[in-house]
Parts: structure tokens; sequence; C-alpha cells
């Protein structure tokens, strides 16, 4: 018979303290009501239960506010809850309390989803707050039960909401749509008919961007001669949401 090598026996000692010291720790640290029905204290079920509810879920609002519940069901607000906005409302709404619910008013409250973040979905609704409407509330213009975006430039937005999101929150936000495209009156009846028209030269780009010009002295500048070489500008920048700073 082959001698058990002499290391193994102290590995086997060790295994065998260290299952000792777990199944002392089982019994003196582990709840025992642990693992019964899941991997946690049974008896927190009811010492949750036990607790004065704070939230009274949106089915209790529609008692009172039914009419404003529809109108935001037919909105982008539709999957929000109401309480995520206007807090616990459970002892507002059994009468306990005489404390209204709370009511942004701010711009703060709205930012948390709204405000911009480059890790956002493409064409979510953003701002940025020292640019958009600075000082107002956002309540001023939207119906947060039925919120629209504005419609701008044109209603351009109305069918290229995506690109009017980028461009909201880009250095090119207070330009129109048609200081750079040509827009035929028809394409907003027939829009696959007759279509705008995108610019075929830098010297669109160039009113503002070339060296010389009488834009903002914010405005990136450039040798119109020499940058790029036989690229036009937007081969290389995107003009909806441009990179190009000073």
């Amino acid at each position: 018979m082959r001698k058990i090598p002499q290391q193994l026996i102290p590995l086997a000692v060790l295994f065998i303290v260290l299952l000792g010291v777990l199944v002392v720790a089982r019994q003196l640290f582990v709840p025992k009501t642990f693992g019964d029905l899941g991997h946690y204290r049974a008896t927190a079920v009811d010492e949750v239960a036990a607790q004065p509810a704070a939230y009274a879920g949106y089915r209790v609002c529609l008692d009172c506010h039914d009419d404003i519940y529809q109108r935001k069901q037919l909105s982008s607000h539709a999957g929000l809850a109401c309480e995520t906005c206007h807090g616990a409302a459970a002892a507002h709404a059994t009468g306990e309390s005489d404390q209204l619910p709370t009511v942004p008013r701010g711009r703060d409250h709205c930012q948390l989803c709204h405000g911009y973040n480059s890790a956002r979905p493409t064409g979510f609704p953003q701002i940025l707050s020292n640019m958009h409407n600075p000082g107002e509330a956002c309540v001023k213009c939207h119906d947060s039960h039925s919120p629209r975006m504005a419609k701008g430039n044109g209603e351009c937005s109305a069918c290229h909401q995506m690109i009017a999101n980028q461009k909201a929150v880009s250095s090119h936000m207070s330009l129109d749509c048609t200081d750079c495209h040509t827009v035929p009156i028809d394409h907003a009846t027939q829009p696959r008919v007759v279509q705008a028209l995108k610019p075929n030269s830098e010297e669109t780009c160039g009113k503002c961007h070339a060296r010389g010009s009488s834009a903002g002295a914010e405005v990136a500048r450039i040798d119109m001669a020499e940058h790029g070489g036989r690229y036009l500008c937007w081969e290389c920048h995107y003009p909806h949401l441009p990179e190009a700073k000073l």
C-alpha cells in the first residue's frame, strides 16, 4: 500500500478545523429562521408587514384623481408612479394627515431624469439646465401629467425628435434647422417626395467657423482652405452634436 504523502495530513486537519468553525458559527450567528422561506429570515416578513405603510400605490390615487391618471396614462409618463414625483401619500390617502403630497415646482426634481447624461438612451428628452430656459420652472411650459416636447424650428422636431434632442444639448442649439438646410414648403406635407436639402459645400459651415466670420468669439474658427483637405466638414463632424471646441 502506498504511503499517504506527509503534506496532506496537515491540510486534512486544517480542513476539519475550518469545517467545525463554520458549523459552530452557523449555530451562533445565523438566525434560526434563515432559509425557511428563502435566502433571508422568515420572521423578517412579519416584521416588515407590521410596519406602517408609507406609500399608498397608484390605485388609491384613482379614487379622487381618475381624470389626472387617465391623462398621464396617455403620455410619456405612463410608466411613472404618482408617488415617484409626489412622495409617499398613504397618510394623505387615508385621511390620517392634513398634509398634502409634495408638488415639485422647481427645476431640480425633473432633472433627476431629464438632466443631460450621455449614458441615457438616444432620443430621451434631456436638457442642459444652464441653457434651457434658465431660472424658469419646468411646469411653466410643461404639464407634468402630460408632458410634450416643445416644437421648435418650424416644428421639424415633430418628425425628427431624436435629432432635435441631440441638437438641444449641443453648441448648435440656437441654430434653426433652416440655417443649414434648405426646406421646400411642400416638405412638411410630402416629406418623402419633397426632401429637405443638406448643405453641399463647406461654405455653410464657414459662415460661422471660417476665420474672419462675424460669429461670436465663443465659436471655434478654422482655416477653411487648409482644414480637412478634400473632405467636407460633416464627413468628420456630426453637425447636430458637434464636438469641436475652442
